[in-house]
């Protein structure tokens, strides 16, 4: 049987006293594309720090690559896992460069300097993004769109096995936050690596994941693929409104209902 990228078991979130979400089992697939939904502080980005090693849960009820994340040294996971942050704030004078050339720093063997390689892949993530003409520029002079856009290069030049995504959209305007995804959906596809995508947009997560999990806020979620869970009646009791959904020609569509 294949090792999953991520599987949990009967993990606990929770936000100081507050229960997020108990015993929470999932399985995340090589491959695979999953969208964590919810309300405002329901759990989401939690989750994402919690498979990076910044939250307080039980480390050895997650396991990445078969082998429990209390295992892994910050090291090692810094070359298997990589997040795009909600924002995105550069507080050190740097050149947008040198800034994605970070994303290689897991992958150089100590006390050695950046290859032909790594050049190479933080090049084509600028030219991908659209920044390469700003490659001489000091971060601090770039707009919050092109700070998103700096970090989201800076995360394909990591090129990690597991990328996590926390509201990839934000900043972004609509092409590029479609451009964006699309690229993300078919490297994962190509690489047999894995992306769980927190986010707001229902209709973001229903285009670009296969998978969903909805975190309805009282320590309860719904997990399965995409069709199973991102239905009317799930998504409505989750966000406590009205949500129906159309079917074009273009796909499938969510709106509120009033």
């Amino acid at each position: 049987m294949t090792v999953p990228i991520v599987q949990t078991r009967q993990l606990r979130l929770q936000m100081g006293e507050r229960l997020l979400c108990e015993q929470l089992n999932l399985t995340v697939q090589a491959g695979q594309r999953l969208a964590v939904l919810g309300q405002n502080g329901s759990g989401k980005t939690t989750l994402l720090h919690a498979l990076l090693k910044l939250g307080s849960v039980d480390e050895d009820r997650i396991e990445i690559d078969g082998r429990a994340l209390s295992q892994w040294s910050r090291a090692e996971l810094a070359r298997r896992v990589g997040i795009l942050f909600q924002d995105n704030h550069d507080d050190m004078p740097a050149s947008v460069h040198e800034t994605v050339m970070l994303g290689r720093l897991p992958h150089l063997p100590a006390w050695r300097w950046e290859r032909e390689k790594d050049f190479a892949m933080a090049n084509q993530a600028l030219t991908t993004v659209g920044l390469e003409h700003l490659a001489r520029r000091d971060v601090g002079s770039l707009s919050g769109g092109e700070r998103q856009r700096l970090a989201i290069a800076s995360l394909l030049t990591q090129a990690p096995t597991l990328y996590l995504l926390d509201e990839p959209s934000n900043h972004l305007d609509i092409a590029f936050q479609i451009s964006t995804l699309s690229l993300l959906s078919a490297t994962v596809k190509r690489d047999h690596s894995a992306l769980i995508m927190a986010t707001h947009d229902i209709n973001l997560a229903s285009r670009f994941c296969d998978h969903t999990l909805l975190l309805h806020g009282d320590g309860t979620y719904t997990f399965g693929p995409q069709a199973d869970v991102m239905t009317d009646e799930t998504l409505s009791r989750a966000y406590g409104c009205d949500i129906r959904h159309v079917v074009t020609d273009a796909g499938q569509f969510f709106y509120p209902f009033t």
